[in-house]
């Protein structure tokens, strides 16, 4: 399907066409980050593309890790980064955004998926935009997803490696939003958004005993989330599930928590931080490219802000 090329100009005065690529070379070798550190990045939706552009900025100044950790839009475009593959997050979500095929809720009164497993997890990823595989099975960064057990209401943390399929299949399961999604069973498990069990990782990847530890996350400094208004809503259509119900129900208290935790280590130097310098909020479905682009280049820009103070941090 084709799309109408949009320019548009940043609030930073850089004026861009949307979906074409920042960069049109390989990513550099790394150089930093390989063997001491770890990343945690947070989903969000298509904040995500927060994310992206935090990342492919790394990759073009040769900052890798050693493991990273994705939940939700932190899998699904943060697979990215261990493929090596500026650019294109950003690419297909704006290409595709306004595609009926990609997402949207005829998708989801026809097959139960907001986004479609067909095109948006099929057909993209292998035809449309090929993830690298190749490149990705080959870096010695080991990626892991995020996702929520339906039964027990446990994270399941599962490292990505071998078929493509399979891969994808992981990646999905840790976006699956409740109620938008159906559950995508792997190994025996109905899993649904990783951020219902475990929204940042911090705990998680702390406890792997790296020496450096770097979050990116898709909330402003000062946010806090709020209980979730539809929770008897949430409670009906999850009633055979009453583990996954708690977890809902009190993941605004667990989520503040964790919070709190990364400006308690955050202040003491122990982690390093990007966070958005400003919201970037977007609903569940972006119709519009050019809402795509102003997210990722707050992304970029934010990410740029912060590259001495992340490099300083990682050759201390």
């Amino acid at each position: 399907m084709s799309q109408a090329r949009t320019t548009i100009t940043t609030p930073q005065g850089k004026t861009f066409v949307v979906g074409d690529p920042i960069v049109d070379v390989p990513a550099p070798e790394p150089v930093r980050g390989a063997d001491t550190t770890g990343v945690v990045l947070e989903g969000g939706g298509m904040r995500g593309l927060f994310t992206a552009g935090v990342i492919d900025v790394w990759m073009e100044h040769g900052i890798t890790a050693a493991e990273v950790v994705g939940v939700s839009a932190g899998a699904t475009f943060g697979c990215n980064f261990k493929s090596r593959q500026i650019g294109r997050a950003r690419r297909y979500n704006e290409r595709f955004c306004a595609d009926p095929r990609y997402s949207g809720f005829k998708n989801l009164l026809t097959t139960g998926d907001l986004y479609s497993k067909d095109f948006a997890y099929g057909e993209v990823p292998w035809v449309h935009d090929p993830f690298d595989l190749d490149t990705f099975e080959r870096s010695p960064m080991r990626f892991f997803t995020t996702s929520t057990d339906l039964a027990s209401g446990e994270a399941v943390y599962h490292e990505l490696s071998g078929d493509g399929g399979d891969i994808i299949e992981w990646i999905r399961s840790s976006a699956s939003i409740p109620v938008l999604s159906r559950p995508v069973e792997r190994d025996g498990r109905l899993l649904l958004d990783g951020g219902v069990a475990d929204s940042i990782p911090l705990d998680w990847m702390l406890a792997r005993g790296h020496q450096k530890t770097v979050l990116v996350l898709t909330q402003p400094q000062g946010y806090r989330k709020e209980p979730n208004a539809i929770m008897p809503f949430l409670r009906l259509w999850f009633r055979h599930y009453p583990q996954f119900v708690a977890q809902l129900a009190n993941r605004h208290e667990r989520y503040n928590a964790t919070l709190d935790t990364i400006e308690r280590l955050e202040q003491a130097g122990e982690i390093f931080v990007v966070r958005p310098s400003s919201s970037v909020k977007t609903p569940a479905v972006v119709r519009d490219p050019a809402v795509l682009e102003e997210v990722y280049q707050r992304g970029r820009a934010d990410a740029e802000a912060t590259l001495d103070g992340l490099v300083a941090y990682l050759d201390a």
